[in-house]
């Protein structure tokens, strides 16, 4: 006997806010399985003899669209199982769609990826896509609960167009297009949508110009940093400049692996931690101005698991997200205080980031090879700048850190 799939509204089941959810019915040999659609409707929405909502349904139109994507899914199936004589039972269909990501809508791919960033410890990449996620659910006016065959062109212009008039540039657009680009690649992957109805084949996310003005500064301005006298400044002045220093001197090193930095990564004069963004091992020779820097900061009675830089507190930021909140909170203090530093010495916008481009910008003019340090520090892919950091060979690196001042 052929299946059946039917969308009922389960009122055996009323939610606590008085609505009920929708079920796809699935009945096959007198058997019946009921999966839930993710959504709930007031029963007076509902048309229970003809199986769909009333005409007066908020969203209806979404939830049609919704509703019809899913059948579909189950009888394809169901025609396929047919076609080969494969056997099935009710529990079987379920259990194909079961052990597959269960989320059908736009929102709920979002939740279960920003959710999966967490728990594996990515929260900047949470971020990135909770902002996309935000953005998203604002300019639908909450109403995400949508199949992501909804999603075309014209509904990507349309999102282009409310993103300008909301005062975005570019490059916040470029961002938030390639985060909800990468989404819908996720989604044709699990195939919740088919690769039929992908529209970033029509609508390109490289038409924006999401180049930045150059961000490196010149050896002697970081001389001027260095030179300038802060002894009657604050602790957390002078520890902006140390980090600045430090990332200029130690290979580009970012805020955030200098937050992570311990006594341990240093090792026989010389820094060898794995990057916290990629995962890969790095490794560069330990300067004097370095070393003068850690110096200053060692504590009596430290351990190889200590935080080099008061940063960070092993005792205190236990958790993943109390290590990420801290770092995200001093970063933004230590660049509000190299933007002071930097108006006192007469350089326009100085920041960690500067540090990091500046050294690269060094090492290119100190010969070594181009195509490692690929002229995107200008800056159109950042990740792509880091893989290319990342692959620099240690005596490259060691001959050219010789001439940074």
């Amino acid at each position: 006997m052929k299946a059946t799939v039917e969308v009922v509204c389960y009122k055996s089941k009323p939610l606590k806010d008085g609505t009920f959810p929708l079920m796809l019915r699935v009945t096959k040999d007198r058997k019946r399985k009921y999966v839930s659609l993710g959504l709930s409707l007031h029963e007076k929405f509902w048309d229970f003899e003809k199986g769909k909502p009333k005409r007066n349904c908020p969203n209806k139109e979404q939830i049609e669209r919704l509703i019809a994507a899913k059948t579909a899914e189950y009888n394809d199936l169901i025609v396929e199982m047919t076609a080969q004589q494969r056997e099935y039972t009710v529990e079987t269909l379920v259990s194909h769609f079961h052990n597959q990501v269960r989320c059908a809508t736009v929102v709920e791919l979002y939740d279960k990826l920003i959710d999966d960033m967490k728990r594996s410890g990515k929260l900047g990449n949470a971020g990135v896509y909770k902002y996309s996620r935000t953005s998203l659910l604002k300019f639908t006016g909450q109403r995400l609960q949508i199949p992501f065959s909804d999603i075309d062109a014209v509904w990507l212009r349309r999102y282009e167009n409310w993103l300008r008039t909301s005062g975005c540039g570019d490059t916040t657009i470029s961002q938030l297009f390639r985060t909800l680009r990468s989404v819908f690649n996720k989604a044709v992957e699990l195939q919740l949508v088919k690769r039929d109805y992908y529209p970033f084949d029509a609508y390109k996310v490289s038409k924006f110009d999401t180049r930045t003005k150059k961000r490196a500064i010149t050896k002697e301005d970081v001389r001027k940093v260095i030179a300038l006298d802060l002894s009657q400044g604050y602790p957390s002045e002078r520890l902006a400049r140390d980090i600045f220093v430090f990332s200029y001197f130690g290979a580009g090193i970012n805020f955030a692996d200098i937050a992570l930095l311990k006594y341990g990564n240093v090792r026989d004069g010389r820094v060898q931690y794995v990057r916290k963004k990629t995962g890969k091992p790095i490794n560069f020779l330990l300067t004097e101005e370095m070393r003068n820097i850690i110096v200053k900061y060692q504590q009596q009675g430290q351990t190889d698991e200590d935080y080099i830089f008061p940063i960070l507190d092993r005792r205190v930021h236990r958790t993943e997200q109390q290590r990420y909140d801290r770092t995200h909170k001093v970063l933004t203090n230590t660049n509000r205080w190299l933007r002071k530093i930097g108006q006192r010495v007469g350089i326009e916008h100085l920041t960690t980031y500067v540090a990091r481009h500046t050294f690269a910008t060094v090492l290119k003019r100190s010969g070594v090879n181009i195509a490692i340090i690929s002229e995107s520090l200008g800056h159109s892919d950042l990740s792509t700048t880091q893989i290319y950091l990342d692959s620099f060979e240690n005596s490259q690196i060691d001959a050219a850190m010789q001439n940074l001042l």
